[in-house]
């Protein structure tokens, strides 16, 4: 078949390599278009490899659908894709296009898939490869991957270290479901599952009198974008990495312990052991480099404007 391969970042560029390396027959590379100085890592390997490489602003174009058109491809290979693509342009290959969106749809459609399971303490979440319409994240499934989210896993750990390889392997067992005529099409339940937006730095400021499960699953899926937050001294301090304990002695938001190995702060029903942050305008330190500039008095309360 001949492919049409859309995306950006690390994901779209593994997504070809893997293709390519199965002598894939690519006609032409999709990618976002340009932002800042930094070359985006699909486009450079698109360039590197001589293929037609396109970059529309938008894809409600008549004339970016036109030139998809005279592609002649028989597939569209849609990893990591943030514009809006309309159902022409999705059908403008032969056999339409198909997507990764990491969650088992139709649960968790929406931008931020991945960060909302492990806030929510959900213990399971996966990957769906599927027929995208002009819905958001609705159309039908093709496969779909399930993986465990780990009492300590993070949306790094999770995404990197599962989706984004397993998500890499699905595609490519899509596109040969699709070339060998198995490749299904279960209709979505338009009444079922759940749409979260974007889980934005609004969403994760940290409020110490909550649960500590419920602050801990909110540090966690948060890290390391877009990073929950408290208040220290007027400025904005970023909760990277941090283990729990039920064992607690203050009040909610309270530093009770600070020494090289970490960080330890109330909160209700237990507390939370700061190991990792980043403060306000700077980068990320251990506990450790944090305290040897930044000591801290025990008692301190965090959290107040």
């Amino acid at each position: 078949m001949k492919l049409i391969v859309h995306g950006q970042q690390a994901f779209g560029k593994a997504v070809l390599e893997s293709l390519l390396e199965r002598g894939e027959d690519v006609c032409a590379v999709y990618c976002a278009p340009d932002k800042g100085s930094r070359i985006d890592p699909l486009k450079a390997l698109a360039e590197e490899r001589g293929l037609p490489l396109f970059q529309p602003p938008s894809y409600k174009d008549a004339a970016v659908l036109e030139q998809m058109r005279s592609l002649n491809a028989d597939l569209c290979v849609m990893a990591y894709v943030t514009l809006l693509v309309p159902e022409p342009v999705l059908n403008a290959p032969r056999l339409g296009s198909i997507q990764y969106h990491p969650s088992l749809l139709p649960l968790h459609k929406g931008p931020s898939s991945i960060n909302w399971p492990i806030i929510f303490g959900e213990t399971r979440t996966g990957l769906s490869i599927f027929w995208p319409d002009e819905g958001l994240d609705t159309g039908p499934i093709l496969l779909q991957k399930e993986v465990e989210i780990a009492p300590d896993d993070t949306l790094g750990s999770l995404y990197f270290n599962h989706l984004f390889p397993m998500g890499v392997a699905a595609m490519v067992e899509a596109v040969d479901l699709v070339r060998d005529g198995k490749a299904p099409r279960i209709e979505q339940d338009p009444s079922g599952g759940s749409y979260e937006g974007w889980c934005t730095t609004d969403e994760v400021r940290i409020d110490w009198h909550q649960d500590v499960d419920r602050v801990y699953n909110m540090i966690r899926g948060a890290n390391p974008q877009p990073g929950a937050w408290t208040m220290l001294a007027g400025k904005r301090i970023t909760v990277l990495d941090c283990s729990r304990s039920e064992d607690t002695d203050g009040a909610p938001g309270t530093v009770t312990a600070a020494d090289a190995s970490g960080i330890t702060v109330a909160v209700n029903g237990g507390s939370l052991c700061i190991s990792r942050l980043k403060p306000e305008g700077g980068s990320k330190l251990s506990a450790a480099e944090f305290l040897e500039s930044s000591p801290l008095d025990l008692g301190t309360v965090l959290g107040a404007d």
